[in-house]
């Protein structure tokens, strides 16, 4: 439960993720799963643990990011329109 309390690292968005959807009973179960198998891959490799970060799932498929802040904002009752920003 500490990991999913940190803040901006991989494995609190590895809970925030599926907490929404699953519960957090079960996102905890998938955090311990995703941290096991981190563990193994480091022992069975001699690695150390490179986390990721806490934005790792928006760098990862930002237009999937997009689409779910545009179908939050439809809930709440705004209208959206979204337009690229130039670059500076």
């Amino acid at each position: 439960m500490s990991a999913a309390r940190t803040k901006d690292t991989c494995l609190a968005a590895r809970y925030r993720r599926p907490a929404a959807r699953l519960g957090k009973k079960r996102a905890l179960v998938a955090l311990e799963h995703s941290t096991l198998v981190a563990l193994w891959r480091m022992l069975s490799r001699d690695s150390d643990y490179t986390d990721l970060g806490g934005s790792h799932f928006l760098r990862f498929d930002p237009d999937r990011a997009a689409r779910a802040a545009v179908r939050k904002l439809h809930q709440l009752g705004c209208r959206v329109t979204l337009a690229p920003v130039e670059a500076a």
